[in-house]
């Protein structure tokens, strides 16, 4: 042992610095045990319930500004003192919010009560899965019992409550405002969060936010067909295990499960095999949820407001209905206040507008004031901060005429989509620029539908006198030539959503697109019958077709883009395996943003966006690479536009001279995601080019290849040379290349010289 130490010597720094400074760490360790250290800090550095609560109150209970049409038993504003002041009194109002629903074994419930008595479980639960779910909740005001009765949307009663000490649950009798709890009996009323209350007046807290939404998807099938229905109870019960999953049922009948990242995903099917379902199961390759846009990004954006598109026109097949539809790009500012602003967007347009949001104002402004304004404020500072991008592109007067452009959009929005609070505007036409007249190509003259600017009235950027366009024809219009203008603008709305929701390139939803649309009525032509609209359908799904397919071609006649979703990826390596890591990144489409060495170590740090589409399997790919050691932090970041026309194909001579016969030319990925996506949905038709001679773009072949790999017309060229001589061989070979280089279409003319007569 001496021999080998000294053969060995350690370095002076080990000797004297590290192995003391580890030796002291063993004995601070022994002495200062890390949960009592964690724990003291929490209590040191956490506000208690009572400061906590009276900062949160107004995000956790919004006021309301609608008045009640009775007298209510107790004040809303009772309510929000006794949870702003953490009242712990057995008078106060009992407030309690569950914040989600966990399982455990049976096994690790106790099994006697507070006296000694044993407790009965059953019935709170699936005792088929042999779980129990509990309700991880915290008690706001008041002091909660157990067998209490508890009000949600329905009266229910609470079994047993439970203090969570680490892995381990302790029973307990009462938990008063301020205590974190688990509670039993709520495992058949409550899915995944809510607000128990001891009475029904009691305003529901604000829901759960989570910084992203389910990403990864995947089709789950059981390997056996006859434990479909334990796949679909274990799918149930995994949805109310884990709040941040979806679980929904496709058009085809496919129980698709939604996850974070693969990391979630594999967690999630481990518990659904071992613990929910108890099945074998089939899992898909995952389903990347895309988007879809048209070209138009940063300074592009200009190009596309600019852009002198046509309108596409769609008729409906009696002939009483012409939408003309204009699509453009938004800019990505405002897309992403959109996108980031749902809950703010969804209350302020159902009406809770005013005051009744100052608590979700907290999230976006520090100032206060109401939901609309601060939404109002968001946008406007979206198209400045766009107009500082583009500031030195523009001079002063093209960037006022630009802003003006935006903020006058912004004063038409009609709806937004899909789901009433996507990202996509429906803008009322300008009464400004149209004379409110369409002639139609049999003569007949329609009148334009006056529309109604709600969201923009909703968000106060425009008044209600100013909210509807000042031409066309309104409800008070009805008759015989005019059909019922709510159902028309309803119907036109409806078809912006369905729009939206399935764009034309492979039925994802579209993003960041802004639809002028003139909807016009006309009246019946002279030889039209009074029933007409029955040969087709009712009138309003004949308009729902025609706005749906009119927006959807306005869409492919804007050079059409995909978007894809975007993770920050930050990986760890130490410097031999740098190259290795750098390999997997080129290979999975990743983008480098900078990397940078640890101080004092021999590891790397380095920040890169990774596609979510070649995210699959690329731990273990990663893992691979560098013998287990590098590692990744995966996290959403954002859409990123697919640059590649997904139609694009060689056809100006340009072109043609630039790139040839297109052999040249690396795959589309554009094309290939979105083939991709339209084989795994089936819902559209993928063009494959076939080549007639074998050839594929994946496969070149060098010069030559097209003979020697014909061993027929090679030996037949050997048999005309040993018999007719060294000129007719040469004819026969020069004829079957023009044969092979006519059928693969390399050239457009017919080879000509005096050797071939």
């Amino acid at each position: 042992m001496a021999a080998a130490a000294a053969a060995n010597p350690k370095p002076m720094f080990v000797k004297y610095v590290l192995e003391p400074l580890w030796g002291q760490y063993h004995k601070m360790t022994r002495k200062l045990r890390l949960a009592e250290a964690v724990f003291d800090m929490v209590v040191e550095c956490t506000p208690n319930p009572i400061a906590a609560q009276a900062t949160r109150v107004a995000r956790l209970m919004p006021a309301k500004t609608e008045q009640l049409t009775a007298a209510p038993p107790l004040s809303p504003r009772r309510w929000r003192r006794c949870v702003a002041t953490c009242n712990a009194s057995t008078s106060a109002p009992v407030v309690v919010f569950v914040s989600k629903m966990f399982a455990v074994p049976y096994r690790f419930l106790p099994s006697r009560g507070v006296n000694g008595e044993p407790l009965n479980h059953k019935g709170s639960s699936s005792a088929e899965s042999g779980e129990c779910f509990l309700a991880f909740a915290r008690v706001f005001s008041g002091v909660l019992r157990a067998g209490q009765k508890q009000k949600n949307l329905q009266e229910v009663e609470l079994q047993h409550l439970y203090q969570m000490m680490g892995p381990d649950l302790e029973i307990v009798s009462a938990a008063r405002a301020g205590d974190v709890l688990a509670i039993e009996g709520l495992g058949h009323h409550v899915l995944k969060n809510a607000t128990l209350s001891s009475t029904k007046n009691c305003q529901p807290f604000s829901g759960m936010m989570f910084q992203v939404s389910p990403m990864l998807k995947v089709a789950i099938e059981p390997s056996n067909p006859s434990d479909l229905g334990a796949l679909v109870k274990g799918l149930k019960l995994l949805n109310q295990a884990d709040p941040f999953i979806e679980y929904t049922v496709s058009e085809r009948g496919e129980h698709v499960l939604a996850a974070a990242g693969e990391i979630h995903l594999e967690h999630c099917i481990k518990n659904l095999q071992e613990r929910f379902a108890r099945v074998q199961l089939e899992v898909s390759k995952p389903l990347v949820s895309f988007k879809e846009t048209i070209q138009g990004e940063s300074a592009g954006i200009m190009e596309s407001l600019k852009a002198s598109h046509e309108f596409v026109e769609r008729t409906t097949p009696n002939g009483r209905f012409t939408v003309r539809v204009k699509v453009f790009r938004l800019p990505n500012a405002v897309t992403k206040v959109i996108e980031d602003s749902k809950e703010l967007l969804t209350q302020v347009i159902e009406g809770d507008s005013g005051n009744s949001n100052g608590v979700l104002n907290s999230r976006f402004s520090q100032d206060g004031g109401d939901s609309a304004s601060t939404l109002r404020q968001l946008l406007i500072n979206a198209i400045d901060s766009d107009l500082e991008a583009l500031s030195a592109q523009l001079d002063d007067e093209k960037t006022e005429s630009y802003r003006k452009m935006l903020i006058g959009y912004l004063q038409r929005i009609w709806a937004l989509g899909p789901l009433q609070v996507g990202p996509n505007f429906l803008l009322s036409p300008d009464a400004k620029s149209s004379d409110g007249v369409f002639t139609s190509q049999d003569g007949r003259e329609g009148i334009l539908v006056r529309c109604t600017c709600h969201v923009s009235e909703r968000l106060g950027l425009v008044n209600s006198s100013d909210a509807e366009t000042t031409m066309g024809i309104d409800g008070s219009q009805s008759s015989a030539d005019v059909p019922d203008l709510e159902t028309v603008k309803n119907s036109i709305a409806s078809g912006f959503q369905i729009a939206t929701n399935a764009g034309p390139l492979c039925g994802e939803p579209t993003w960041g697109l802004a639809f002028l649309v003139e909807p016009y009525i006309l009246p019946d032509s002279a030889d039209a019958s009074n029933n007409q609209s029955d040969h087709y359908s009712t009138f309003s799904g004949q308009i729902i077709t025609a706005v749906r397919e009119a927006c959807q071609a306005a869409i492919l006649e804007s050079k059409p883009r995909l978007v894809e979703p975007m993770y920050f990826c930050e990986l760890t390596t130490p410097t031999q395996q740098l190259g290795s890591m750098y390999a997997v990144l080129g290979n999975c489409r990743a983008r480098v943003l900078k990397e940078e060495m640890q101080e004092g170590t021999s590891l790397f740090t380095v920040h890169a966006y990774l596609p979510v589409a070649e995210s699959s399997e690329f731990s273990k790919k990663l893992r691979n690479a560098t013998a287990g050691a590098a590692s990744a932090l995966l996290a959403f970041s954002h859409w990123e536009t697919v640059p590649q026309d997904p139609f694009f194909v060689l056809k100006t001579r340009e072109e043609i001279e630039e790139f040839g016969d297109g052999s040249n030319i690396g795959p589309n990925l554009a094309t290939k995601l979105m083939n991709s996506r339209c084989r795994r949905a089936r819902e559209k038709k993928v063009e494959v080019k076939v080549d007639p001679i074998g050839r594929t773009a994946a496969g070149r072949r060098s010069k030559g290849d097209g003979i020697r790999n014909r061993p027929g017309i090679v030996a037949a060229a050997v048999v005309l040379a040993s018999a007719s001589g060294v000129v007719a061989a040469a004819r026969v070979i020069a004829a079957a290349a023009v044969v092979i280089v006519a059928v693969a279409g390399v050239v457009s003319a017919p080879l000509q010289g005096p050797w071939l007569q």
